[in-house]
């Protein structure tokens, strides 16, 4: 931690009177270090995470920290103030301010260092430590875990035990060897013998994954040595996780799962008695959790048993109300989250063969004939070909990915067989979706079938994949295959048919749909409907066109978004200015869920704006005749685009309209109520990773 935290980033007479200020005083420190790069950004990402959730603690401390993509090292700024400052906690304000920064692609050594000072924290030796210190390089000192002060020396030698990597993610030997042992003796939830001590496996993390994580940790397992309890923690957090050994779960007697984000595999702990909180908690009172497992070990109270063999991954990420419709939606999303990437890769390779060798290129031989090195023909028949190859994959990976999300893996095989018996039969992608469901179906009724014993061991190897797919290929041959396929021409033959006001009405509902729900259900029928006309070796020329509104209707909205508060930013608060920025390349770049943070702000201003837009723009682009053959890439495929300049007159005109009603809207609401503020705590939560969807893959997170 030698470089984290220097003299000049320790303030011991902080005199800021809210946590805003502190924020400011202790980051001015780090900007003048060359360590912030963009003060009001860094301040805005600061206060996007204390929005999340307060960053106060018992005992009179205050941790804001973010990961931020205007922090250019790991860094840690320290202030003391005599006054305190309200950060949330529910003892009372703290004196013991720890401003954490992190670069947006900090590495693992200087998380896990950062962690170290988070089960630090905990040790009230230290602390008291640095309320007592009266020199601001002895305190920087303190905190690298320097021996600077003879009278601290014993805690900070304690502290450096606790604050290794080692103790973050993983039980020491002779706990491990103990619980290894054990493992087979322990079968159930009952409380253990009195012989040996009662065991607890626990899980802690936090969205930011740096402070929090850790600093419960450290509380779980300093509570557990004074009740004599063995307690074991996963930390999940931003330095990555060590698993915990499944003889360790087997042999513990509890769970304590203390989290603010999704427990990953959390199904690993079912079948045992379990307390699931937030991980503020397990700082505060984890001596309460403890006695709460405790407590539901002896009277028997355990969560359900661990998935059967046949449950699916669609099922164990849902809950157990969820209706048919809901599960049905997931199955189909999951094919179509694993087709899209094949859909962006064969598309963009096809759509750079047409730009380098010209549209005859199709008519190429194939490259393996005829490859000349210095020929431009040559490598575009290249690209194309190898495009084409990619293509070829759409319709089996959808049905496969469908039956998995249905089945899990004994699901793929006959999946991926109904796949490209589609293909064979000229089904094509509706064929896709009934092969992936036949798939799924079969194998789920397979595994439902009660086999001895001595069968069960090849069932999933030989037994299944045989019967599935020799089911699944007689119902495609034989009896849908034919009805799916004269659906899927027709299909083909109305969009060919498609003209005038029939095309700009198409045009105009697809925007609609791209706009409502930026990236969600809505958005991927949309863009999955456009892929599938465009996924074949020839695409109609209707097809190229609702490709291209598509793509058009889906960059309205972020970049309305980041227009909008260009022009009046007033009507938006820091974090949504900031948000804004980012806006202009994320709906460049068509990646329409950059205006997420907005529509959750703001939906019913939001949403119909972005749908206006995207509706005209849709209609447009399909009045122009703008045609596309690549399902992505926003304004860097322009090139590629029949008819590029009225294409991006559509565009321009969908975000004038977006942008006009939302200030319009906005405005209304600033002359009948507040304004939103310009200058105060900032709300607006910032895109966070995972928040794309697969049709136009990951928007990279700027404060998780």
């Amino acid at each position: 931690m030698s470089d984290t935290i220097t003299a000049d980033l320790v303030d011991l007479d902080l005199s800021a009177d809210t946590k805003e200020a502190a924020a400011r005083a202790l980051a001015e420190r780090m900007a003048a270090q060359g360590r912030v790069t963009d003060l009001e950004g860094f301040l805005a990402d600061v206060a996007a995470r204390e929005a999340q959730m307060p960053t106060g603690l018992d005992g009179g401390i205050g941790i804001p920290h973010c990961r931020s993509a205007h922090v250019t090292e790991p860094t840690l700024a320290f202030g003391r103030s005599a006054a305190g400052i309200d950060f949330g906690a529910p003892d009372g304000p703290a004196d013991l301010i720890f401003l954490i920064a992190a670069p947006a692609g900090a590495d693992d050594a200087h998380l896990t260092l950062l962690s170290a000072l988070a089960r630090r924290l905990m040790n009230t030796e230290f602390t008291d430590a640095l309320r007592a210190e009266t020199d601001a390089e002895h305190a920087a000192a303190l905190i690298r875990g320097e021996e600077t002060d003879p009278a601290t020396a014993a805690g900070n030698a304690a502290d450096e035990g606790a604050a290794s990597v080692g103790a973050d993610t993983a039980p020491d030997d002779s706990v491990a060897a103990s619980a290894a042992a054990s493992a087979d003796a322990v079968t159930g939830p009952a409380a253990p013998d009195g012989d040996r001590p009662f065991r607890i496996v626990a899980v802690t993390s936090c969205p930011t994954g740096i402070a929090h994580t850790y600093m419960a940790a450290e509380s779980l397992e300093k509570a557990g040595r004074e009740a004599g309890v063995e307690i074991v923690v996963e930390t999940q957090g931003s330095a990555g996780f060590t698993r915990l050994d499944p003889a360790v779960i087997a042999a513990a007697d509890g769970v304590v799962l203390a989290h603010d984000v999704p427990v990953r595999d959390k199904q690993r702990f079912a079948g045992k008695p379990t307390v699931d909180t937030g991980v503020k908690a397990a700082i505060n009172r984890p001596g309460d959790l403890i006695g709460e497992v405790r407590d539901k070990a002896a009277r028997g109270l355990t969560t359900q048993a661990a998935p059967a063999a046949g449950s699916t991954p669609v099922e164990r990420a849902g809950t157990d109300d969820e209706g048919y419709g809901t599960r049905l939606r997931r199955w189909l999303m999951s094919g179509v989250s694993y087709m899209v990437p094949f859909v962006a890769a064969g598309g963009l390779l096809i759509a750079l063969g047409f730009a380098i060798g010209g549209y005859e290129i199709n008519e190429a031989p194939s490259v393996m004939d005829h490859f000349v090195w210095t020929q431009a023909a040559s490598w575009g028949a290249l690209l194309f070909q190898i495009g084409g190859v990619a293509f070829g994959f759409l319709v089996p990976v959808l049905a496969g990915y469908i039956a998995y999300g249905m089945a899990d893996r004994p699901g793929l095989v006959p999946g991926f067989v109904g796949g490209a018996i589609s293909l064979t039969i000229n089904a094509g992608f509706l064929g896709g979706l009934a092969a992936g469901l036949i798939a799924g179906g079969v194998v789920l009724a397979v595994q439902k079938v009660n086999i001895p014993a001595a069968l069960r061991g090849i069932m999933p190897v030989v037994v299944i994949p045989l019967i599935s797919s020799a089911v699944v290929g007689f119902l495609m041959f034989v009896v849908i295959g034919k009805p799916i396929a004269e659906a899927q021409k027709g299909m083909t033959d109305w969009l060919g048919g498609l003209t005038g006001a029939n095309a700009v009405l198409l045009g105009a509902l697809l925007g609609l749909m791209m706009c409502f729900d930026l990236g969600g259900p809505v958005n991927k029928v949309a863009y999955t409907f456009a892929t599938a006309g465009i996924a074949v070796a020839n695409p109609s020329d209707s097809a190229m066109k609702v490709m291209a509104a598509v793509m058009a209707a889906g960059m309205v909205p972020p970049l309305a978004m980041a227009l909008a508060t260009t022009v009046r930013g007033r009507l938006f608060n820091r974090a949504e200015r900031e948000n804004g920025k980012a806006a202009w390349v994320l709906g460049a770049s068509f990646i329409s869920e950059g205006a997420i943070p907005f529509a959750a702000a703001d939906p019913l201003r939001v949403i119909p704006a972005s749908m206006a837009g995207g509706a005209v723009t849709g209609a447009l682009s399909m009045a122009f005749g703008a045609t596309l053959r690549a399902p992505h890439g926003g304004i860097f495929v322009v090139p590629l685009i029949g008819n590029p300049l009225l294409y991006l007159v559509a565009i321009a005109a969908g975000v004038g309209v977006t942008t006009a009603l939302v200030i319009v809207l906005k405005g209304l609401r600033g002359a009948t109520g507040p304004a939103a503020p310009v200058t105060g705590e900032d709300t607006a939560p910032a895109p966070a990773a995972g928040d794309a969807g697969t049709s136009k893959e990951t928007v990279a997170a700027r404060t998780v």
